[in-house]
């Protein structure tokens, strides 16, 4: 078990703070939380805390970014997706500005806070927007990758992180190439699963194996760009694919898959796992699992494909 994904990206925050000069990182009055608090300690005079005030937060990233430094807004998903959308589209992803949006506590990993706090929708509202690049990472090391990666890129990026500490995955050779991240080699499904949905999927894929069914998994963080080079090789093989997020289902990480099989050749037998409406208040890992994001869930609809 890895450490919690907040935690590995305010390390990595701070650790590449000494060699980015550049980078400045703004909160919303919850750095204890998003644990961007490490970073303000170490390099007080570039960091700010804007308050509880996230379309505010957003413009003063995108004014410093105007300036020439590369801004990280560290917030809690569901208000930067809701209440700072007008700021990213018009000013961050309309000027291409350098702005990378880390959105804490996404999917249901709020879970104590209830419905009100569980970001469920945020992927499908950042990635409908011109120019922003969406990336959910699947585990801690895939969260200080996409930190890596977004530093590089000249327009915004949004990060979707996890608050919980979930299972490490293998490191992928090649973070960077906005590609699938194979998991486990098989024959008979396909796997592709989004966030912190990848560990489940690994383990559902364990269980098909005892019942003779040769699960192939991925672990596809890029959601925009999305490039189905590796997962279409895998498709043709299978004929069947079931996608798993952790998000709604209505123009999530499944909608960005089913929109480049639908202008392709590919035509798999499909299926998708996602949130289906509010949750509430309860432990993570039960919640997820009344919502359908479990490995027993994932063995049910992939055995579902396969009659």
């Amino acid at each position: 078990m890895s450490i919690a994904m907040r935690d590995a990206f305010g390390n990595k925050l701070l650790e590449l703070g000494a060699t980015h000069p550049e980078l400045v990182v703004l909160d919303a009055d919850v750095s204890s939380s998003t644990k961007s608090k490490v970073f303000g300690a170490k390099y007080p005079d570039r960091f700010f805390n804007v308050g509880v005030a996230e379309p505010n937060l957003a413009d003063v990233a995108n004014g410093l970014a105007t300036c020439g430094y590369h801004a990280v807004v560290n917030a809690f998903s569901i208000f930067l997706s809701l209440k700072s959308t007008d700021q990213i589209r018009n000013v961050s992803a309309y000027n291409n500005l350098p702005v990378i949006y880390a959105g804490a506590y996404g999917g249901l990993s709020d879970s104590f806070d209830g419905a009100s706090h569980q970001a469920i929708e945020d992927i499908a509202i950042m990635r409908s927007i011109p120019g922003m690049q969406v990336i959910v990472p699947s585990d801690s090391r895939q969260a200080e990758l996409a930190l890596e990666y977004a530093l590089t890129q000249k327009g915004p990026v949004y990060i979707r992180l996890n608050r919980n500490a979930m299972p490490d995955l293998p490191e992928p050779a090649d973070f960077g190439s906005a590609n699938a991240i194979l998991l486990r080699e098989g024959k008979d499904v396909t796997i592709a699963a989004n966030g912190i949905t990848a560990s489940f999927a690994v383990k559902a894929a364990e269980k098909l194996a005892e019942e003779g069914i040769d699960a192939e998994v991925f672990s596809v963080p890029f959601v925009k760009p999305l490039c189905m080079d590796v997962l279409g090789k895998s498709i043709r093989k299978t004929g069947k694919l079931l996608t798993v997020e952790e998000h709604v289902l209505d123009g999530g990480f499944a909608s960005a898959i089913c929109e480049k099989i639908m202008m392709s050749d590919l035509r798999p037998k499909f299926d998708a796992i996602a949130i289906k409406g509010f949750a509430e208040t309860g432990p993570y890992i039960d919640l997820l699992a009344k919502y359908g994001i479990s490995a027993e869930n994932i063995v049910a609809r992939a055995k579902a494909l396969m009659a």
